[in-house]
């Protein structure tokens, strides 16, 4: 059976450097787990992104009055047809969807239908033979 690595015969190599020295971990703080009556806050290892933080609630709507579900899939939940229902309200279907600022695609879902936002102001074609609508924050 062959090495799958094999080793130089050369007989002068270069000396190994060492490696960087790290710089010391902060040290960590115990908690006992309930201050003040209240369970631990969540660790924020990551600083909130400025589009999350300046994220606000839009709100959507779909007049469908015969449909048994109606769901919104776009750019901002990565197409998923299933993540984000509409609620009945009277004739028509509600959502609020906590975007950021920028441009999302985005369709609705209606009885498993793909349909575009027949109110949408702006639409795209996209790689289906279809148009996406366009929703500007």
């Amino acid at each position: 059976m062959q090495a799958r690595y094999a080793e130089s015969t050369a007989t002068t190599t270069a000396p190994r450097q060492a490696a960087p020295a790290k710089a010391p971990a902060a040290p960590k703080q115990k908690t006992s787990g309930k201050e003040n009556g209240k369970a631990p806050a969540a660790k924020a290892n990551v600083a909130a992104s400025p589009a999350a933080a300046a994220s606000k609630p839009i709100q959507i709507s779909f007049e469908a009055p015969g449909a048994r579900s109606v769901y919104i899939a776009g750019t901002f939940n990565n197409w998923d047809d299933k993540k984000t229902p509409l609620q009945k309200d009277g004739k028509g279907w509600k959502a609020s969807l906590p975007l950021g600022p920028g441009r999302y695609e985005y369709k609705f879902v209606v009885d498993g239908e793909w349909v575009c936002d027949p109110k949408a102001k702006e639409t795209v074609q996209n790689d289906f033979g279809s148009s996406n609508a366009v929703l500007v924050v």
